[in-house]
Parts: C-alpha cells; sequence; structure tokens
C-alpha cells in the first residue's frame, strides 16, 4: 500500500492531461479507502466521455463542467456503484444533457446487517453496458470490458486507439482492491484478474484511484501472486491454530496496517475463506469459526 503523495502535488478540480485524449481531475475526498481522492477522467477532444463523474460534491462537480468546457457530453460512465464513483452521474447529466451509461445498478437483498451502505442506492443509468458493450464520439471509443469481483457490476472500459484500460477499482496504482462479501467475490475477482492478463492491447491503465500503470501485465500478475500468497497465509493459519474467528486472522496477517483498515481487510479474509469453501478446502462452523476440511 502506497503512501499518499503531498496534498500539493495532487491538486483537486483541476483538469490534468494524461495523453493525448484522456485527462483527470481529482475529486476532494482523501481517506484510508480512496488514496488521495476519486479520478474522474475526460476521455475525447471535441466531444468528450466522463468516466466515474464521482462523489456528489459540489466543487467537484463544478470542476468537471469547467474541464468540460461547453464540449458535447456522449455519455457519463461509472465502473461500479461505491458512492465515491457514481453518485455525481445524475446532478452532472442535469447540467450537461448527457446520458449515464455503464454498469448496472446494484441493491443487495440479505438477512443480515446492510452490506450495501457503501453503494449508490439512487444510480439509474439511462443504458447498462455489457461485456463488449461501446460508447463512441469523435476519434475515440470505449468498450466495456466486465470484472466482478471488486462489486458485482464492475466494468472496465477500453480506450481503444490509446491502448488505455479505465480501471476503476479492479485495479488501482496504491493498493490491492477490497473485496468484501456478500457482493464482493473472490472467485469471481481472480477470473477477471485472469482475465485481463490475457488482454495483450492494453498498454497502460488508469485507476480511479492512484497513478496510472505502465507495466500493466506485470501488476496483474504480482496482484495474482499476492492473492495467492493471502490464501496460503490463512491455510497456515487454520493449520497452526485450528477453527479460528476472522479477528484472529486478520491481527496476525495484517500486521503494520494502519488499523483504521482492519475491518476492510477481515472482508477480504471472509471472501477468500468463501472461496476456499467453494472449493472444498475450508468450512464455517455455526459459532463463526472457520476450519479447514
Amino acid at each position: 500500500m502506497a503512501t499518499p503523495p503531498d496534498p500539493a502535488d495532487m491538486p483537486t478540480g483541476l483538469l490534468m492531461p494524461c495523453s493525448p485524449l484522456v485527462a483527470r481531475v481529482l475529486a476532494p475526498n482523501p481517506s484510508p479507502f480512496t488514496y488521495t481522492g476519486t479520478q474522474s477522467y475526460l476521455v475525447g477532444v471535441s466531444d468528450v466521455a466522463v468516466i466515474d463523474p464521482g462523489p456528489d460534491d459540489d466543487a467537484h462537480i463544478d470542476a468537471l463542467v469547467a474541464a468540460i468546457a461547453g464540449r458535447r457530453v456522449a455519455a457519463i460512465l461509472c465502473t461500479h456503484t461505491h458512492r465515491d464513483h457514481s453518485p455525481a452521474a445524475a446532478p452532472l447529466a442535469a447540467l450537461t444533457g448527457a446520458p449515464v451509461i455503464g454498469c448496472a445498478p446494484l441493491t443487495l437483498d440479505d438477512d443480515g446487517p446492510r452490506a450495501d451502505a457503501a453503494f449508490d442506492a439512487d444510480y439509474r443509468p439511462d443504458d447498462v453496458l455489457a461485456d463488449c458493450g461501446m460508447v463512441a464520439g469523435e476519434g475515440w471509443s470505449l468498450s466495456a470490458v466486465a470484472t466482478p469481483g471488486h462489486t458485482s457490476n464492475h466494468l472496465c472500459f477500453a480506450l481503444e486507439q490509446e491502448g488505455a484500460l479505465f480501471t476503476g477499482d479492479h485495479v488501482m496504482g496504491w493498493s490491492t482492491s477490497v473485496i468484501s462479501p456478500p457482493d464482493g467475490d473472490m472467485t469471481a475477482y481472480m477470473a477477471s484478474m485472469g482475465k485481463l492478463l490475457e488482454r495483450e492491447e492494453d498498454r497502460v491503465y488508469y485507476a480511479a484511484h492512484g497513478d496510472p500503470i505502465d507495466n500493466p501485465r506485470r501488476l496483474v500478475r504480482g496482484m495474482m501472486g499476492h492473492r495467492k500468497q493471502r490464501e496460503g497465509q490463512i491455510l497456515r493459519f487454520l493449520e497452526r491454530n485450528g477453527a479460528s474467528m476472522i479477528p484472529d486472522m486478520v491481527v496476525e496477517m495484517y500486521r503494520g496496517v494502519d488499523p483504521r483498515l482492519h475491518g476492510a481487510a477481515g472482508r477480504s479474509v471472509l471472501a477468500h475463506l468463501l472461496d476456499l469453501r467453494g472449493r472444498g478446502v475450508a468450512q464455517p462452523l455455526d459459532d463463526g469459526r472457520w476450519r479447514l476440511g
């Protein structure tokens, strides 16, 4: 996990060019979960798409309108519906007349504490893109790449003209993604990472958080290896200690990690355990502990 840079080096509200077709505007929402904040991307020159418009923050929405500078907005695209990504879509659409296109809305139905507290329940897209669905403007086209795992509705968007992939929270430039059940799914996440590994055409990733990723397939391989290492830690912990609770695993496995992130770490451990259960390697007990077998 990277240390956030000096805020003076990451100014919010300014249009920062990334390439001939890509620029970004950083939202003022830094946190232990968002790093320096959510990066909203503008794609295009004469007309544009806005990817991940970000939180419903007046200053950020004003900054996006200023960056658009009167150009036609062909689409407002959302990779997924966490509240730091999609809530600005509706007010930005009202200001620009652009359609909201991209991931499906997501409402979870579970009997326990609401697991969708971080989701944007008001997200209402005009159109949902399936895998390989496309949005285009003058000199650019974006195609959807379905990447469930971080959330079940997560999409990446590929910009063919520059060999770029906008990865939302699926692959980030500063940390691994949180996989939080019941919607976050480690089995699906690993399959989506394998899908990206096969995409030789992607030369750069633009994540919603962190720096551009210039050697993306190497990073994907490393992240998949990290998940396998974490799985190995869980298996060794259970082998040594027998049936155990998730918080006890987190304390040992995430030494040196900001304690504010331990709750999220526990969700990722649960995601690993559910994946192991699906493979017949680990089992839950009625008292909340997990064991091998």
